[in-house]
């Protein structure tokens, strides 16, 4: 087993469900379910702070049994001249799971985003087990509908809370 955060998508779920994660207790909670490969933690990084905030996260992961990718945000001018944060990984996210996959049973992917969906659907072809882990519990709802309906299974994080979480900072 694998496990892909899409790493501003959990921040945001959490926070619409009030509590932080504890990622040791997350990273333990899924060793305990099975063989677990990896544990693989996509996040943006801004370039123009000397010290962003997330910094310290991404060197604990770093050191605590989690491989993180990160990729520098753009700052892009949008048609009417406002400037807008480009930062996704979905792309690195994507290659990684599919070059992984032939050495895997079963992903878990920590995203609501439905742009997911054609990649849980290449997954599954390839004879994987795909669990998506999101919530519907907020208002709105974070994992989208099509996401949750083509995935083989679904973890409602604010199930999860008592074993992965921690009171926010």
């Amino acid at each position: 087993m694998a496990i892909f955060i899409d790493g501003p998508n959990l921040h945001a779920t959490a926070r619409a469900l009030g509590f932080d994660i504890d990622f040791k207790r997350l990273l333990m909670e899924f060793e305990g379910r099975g063989s677990l490969l990896r544990a693989l933690y996509y996040t943006p990084v801004s370039e123009d702070q000397e010290f962003p905030s997330i910094r310290p996260l991404i060197d604990w992961l770093g050191y605590n049994g989690y491989t993180v990718i990160t990729k520098v945000s753009k700052e892009l001018a949008d048609a009417g001249g406002r400037r807008r944060i480009r930062s996704s990984l979905d792309i690195e996210l994507t290659v990684d799971a599919m070059e992984l996959a032939v050495h895997l049973d079963e992903i878990v992917l920590f995203s609501g985003n439905g742009a997911f969906r054609p990649l849980v659907e290449s997954l599954q072809r390839r004879g994987l087990r795909v669990t998506i882990a999101s919530t519907i519990s907020s208002q709105p709802p974070i994992a989208a509908e099509e996401l949750r309906r083509q995935a083989d299974g679904f973890i409602d994080i604010a199930e999860l809370q008592t074993r992965i979480g921690r009171e926010p900072a």
